[in-house]
């Protein structure tokens, strides 16, 4: 079975089948198959377009946020790590010294 890959679609198009989910009185389901896309990412996109709005920014804007903050995440891990194998040698080595 030949491994799949995912596609990728550009914001322009992510936007406009947004505006027109939200102009047609179509469902969505019909308008995801009239532009050949799986429903669920058709509804994906327009949870994630309300969710931007009501919150007065871009959903790249949104994007970005979400990258920044899993970015932070994995760098305070990492301190944290860090912090607790610098708190275990500093405990060894009073114990060393006493």
């Amino acid at each position: 079975m030949p491994a799949r890959t995912r596609r990728r679609y550009t914001e322009e198009f992510k936007l406009e089948a947004v505006r027109l989910v939200r102009e047609s009185v179509h469902p969505v389901a019909q308008e995801a198959r009239d532009l050949g896309i799986p429903d669920n990412v058709l509804y994906r996109w327009t949870a994630q377009h309300r969710q931007a709005e009501t919150h007065g920014i871009t959903r790249a804007a949104q994007r970005a946020e979400a990258v920044e903050l899993a970015r932070v995440k994995r760098e305070l891990a990492q301190v944290t790590q860090e912090r607790d194998f610098l708190r275990r040698a500093a405990a060894f080595f009073a114990k060393e010294s006493r």
